[in-house]
């Protein structure tokens, strides 16, 4: 065979060789989706997402937008983020992260349970010791307060979560934290999460809480305790 019906003969088979390939991605059978695997969910059924996501079976797997399907079953109001992968040959998987209640808002003679982003996550009778109560002004859903009350009880040591009884919120830059020993902290603006709680940590252990000691940490290089 000369060399230019060689070359003819392999662009041929490339070019065959690709036909293949994306029928079988594309048109054929074999790699479409047949089943739709979530994982991550306890508050949210399982369900609940596989309909969110509306994939239809039979989709070819590489034709599914992974990006919009993810998108689709975070409009679940309990999903805080969902990533979808493709779990060759015939598996859609989503992989949940649920929203998870960080504080207690007082409702009538109840109690709502939020998260970071004060999204309703679930309510119950009696104030839970496990998540502080917030106080703040407005709307809790989206309210600024809430998320910087999240961002402290998310930063502080887990030893000090069940000593917090109130984060005191209404003044966003006036944060003031209530442990149920009589203390407070004087918290300041939502600024410095971080190091404020390690300083407070620091403190804490150097004058133990009682019942009417005052940390303020709201300039923290300026930490003082009365």
């Amino acid at each position: 065979m000369s060399d230019p019906w060689k070359a003819a003969f392999v662009a041929l088979l490339v070019v065959l060789l690709v036909c293949v390939v994306t029928w079988i991605l594309l048109g054929s059978r074999l790699l479409v989706v047949r089943d739709v695997q979530v994982t991550g969910v306890e508050r949210v059924s399982a369900q609940e997402v596989v309909a969110a996501v509306d994939v239809a079976t039979g989709t070819p797997l590489l034709r599914v937008d992974l990006e919009e399907s993810g998108a689709r079953a975070e409009s679940l109001t309990l999903v805080e983020s969902a990533t979808v992968t493709r779990g060759w040959p015939a598996t859609l998987e989503v992989e949940v992260i649920e929203r998870r209640p960080l504080l207690a808002v007082r409702a009538g003679e109840e109690y709502r349970l939020v998260d970071g982003d004060g999204v309703r996550i679930e309510d119950s009778p009696e104030r839970p010791d496990a998540h502080p109560l917030v106080r703040v002004t407005g709307e809790v859903e989206g309210n600024d307060a809430v998320r910087a009350a999240a961002d402290i009880v998310e930063r502080v040591p887990d030893s000090l979560i069940a000593r917090i009884h109130l984060i005191d919120a209404t003044a966003p830059d006036m944060i003031t934290v209530e442990f149920g020993d009589g203390s407070l902290v004087e918290w300041g603006s939502p600024e410095g999460t971080a190091e404020k709680s390690e300083i407070l940590g620091v403190l804490m252990d150097e004058h133990p809480p009682r019942e009417g000691r005052v940390y303020d940490v709201s300039v923290p290089d300026l930490a003082i305790i009365r």
